[in-house]
């Protein structure tokens, strides 16, 4: 029973009780000893009223002081850029991949503001439909993860995406039943999971996130375009 209504229970058994005392004034059928135990009975829950008055007030004082935090809190995460910069940065890749001039290797790194942004292509890191990594996506980020690890750096978010082509395969669609989203997540997750494996990569520095077919690289039109878009991004934030 939440605060108000208990409140409300002690206005009314206080009411009660003065209106008997009150009886008690002019009623003759109202015993001495009856209306003394009435006085009391008042006298009790107008102590226990004003007791919860004042406990009231005091959680009322101790919410807003909490909202207040919160809205510091909030605040805070936005000025550190974590809802916003990270996905402005990463939109760089696709300036960057237009201005390449050699064909996109199975590992890149991209400078880009505030960090830094390795792009992995799936064929290295997992077969078809899988999100088990291989024996060469496990030594390639081993690799990865001794680079970032080796120098000082932020929050590292790793990301997963595929291609439009939908999940088909039964046995793929068994394991993955809400289709690309969840295989990009769980690939990312993979990713993730290796990389915090290493010494100097903490695992509350790590986010997380798939975005199935929804941010490609390039059109979703030809074979080798699809390559590009079946992909694990991880970004390393520069410290702070």
């Amino acid at each position: 029973m939440n605060t108000a209504k208990i409140t409300q229970l002690v206005r009314r058994a206080a009411a009660s009780a003065l209106l008997l005392s009150g009886l008690g004034l002019s009623t003759s059928c109202v015993t001495q000893e009856q209306y003394e135990e009435s006085v009391g009975l008042a006298k009790s829950y107008q102590t226990k009223l004003y007791d919860m008055e004042q406990h009231s007030a005091r959680l009322e004082t101790e919410n807003e002081r909490l909202r207040a935090e919160l809205r510091r809190n909030e605040a805070g995460i936005l000025d550190a850029g974590f809802s916003e910069s990270v996905e402005a940065r990463m939109s760089e890749l696709q300036r960057m991949l237009e201005d390449l001039d050699h064909p996109i290797g199975d590992i890149e790194r991209f400078d880009v503001e505030g960090g830094y942004v390795f792009m992995i292509q799936d064929k290295i890191l997992f077969e078809s439909g899988s999100a088990d990594l291989g024996a060469e996506g496990k030594a390639a980020l081993l690799g990865l993860a001794g680079e970032i690890g080796s120098a000082p750096h932020g929050r590292i978010f790793v990301r997963g995406h595929t291609d439009s082509d939908p999940v088909k395969r039964p046995a793929t669609v068994k394991k993955f039943p809400h289709g690309n989203l969840q295989l990009s997540a769980e690939r990312a997750v993979a990713v993730a999971a290796l990389l915090v494996s290493h010494a100097d990569i903490a695992a509350r520095n790590v986010v997380v996130a798939g975005y199935g077919q929804w941010e490609p690289v390039a059109p979703n039109d030809s074979i080798d375009n699809k390559r590009l878009n079946r992909r694990v991004e991880i970004f390393v934030a520069d410290a702070e």
